[in-house]
């Protein structure tokens, strides 16, 4: 059965091209692609770059063990690898934020860092104002406008030039709540 599928997608090596060959390769595998504005934030707790971050939804038939696979091959063609604290420069990082309403916590669903980080639920409010957390039953919006005030170090930037927002990296504002 067709289930929404929400996706956290953020990179601090050579970002653009990351994530944007990251968005053609899902629309190549999945289908059509929504995404949220990219955002751009310090990274937290470690050195490097700043990171671009933004959120997509999906809609797709593989189940969450089977779309967690794809994300990780995605990662892999990117360069990925998966070793020592996790801590470090990303070249790419993807995760299933939501699947549909499941609530697993083998599985990690609904997503932990939906309601820690701003550079999640930042741009998830912004693609989905009306979706509630499956957990919490408060709209992500709501639970943005929150957050927003205090103050997250975030700077929204124009669409990324791909074929599913046809927009363009260019800066923008901070983002506000």
């Amino acid at each position: 059965m067709p289930t929404d599928v929400y996706i956290g997608i953020g990179s601090n090596i050579d970002a653009e091209r990351n994530i944007l060959e990251a968005i053609e390769a899902l629309e190549h595998r999945i289908g059509h692609v929504k995404s949220s504005s990219a955002y751009r934030n310090p990274p937290i707790g470690l050195d490097g770059d700043d990171f671009l971050n933004l959120v997509l939804h999906l809609v797709s038939d593989a189940g969450p063990v089977a779309f967690e696979e794809i994300l990780n091959d995605i990662e892999r063609s990117a360069g990925r690898a998966r070793s020592g604290s996790g801590a470090g420069p990303r070249s790419l990082d993807l995760d299933l934020l939501l699947y549909g309403s499941l609530v697993d916590a083998e599985l990690g669903l609904p997503h932990a860092d939906i309601l820690h980080y701003p550079f999640v639920l930042c741009p998830l409010a912004e693609l989905t104002p009306g979706l509630e957390h499956p957990i919490t039953g408060i709209p992500v919006s709501r639970t943005w406008s929150e957050m927003a005030h205090m103050n997250p170090m975030l700077v929204k930037l124009e669409q990324l030039q791909t074929p599913a927002t046809g927009g363009d990296s260019r800066s923008s504002r901070a983002a506000e709540g």
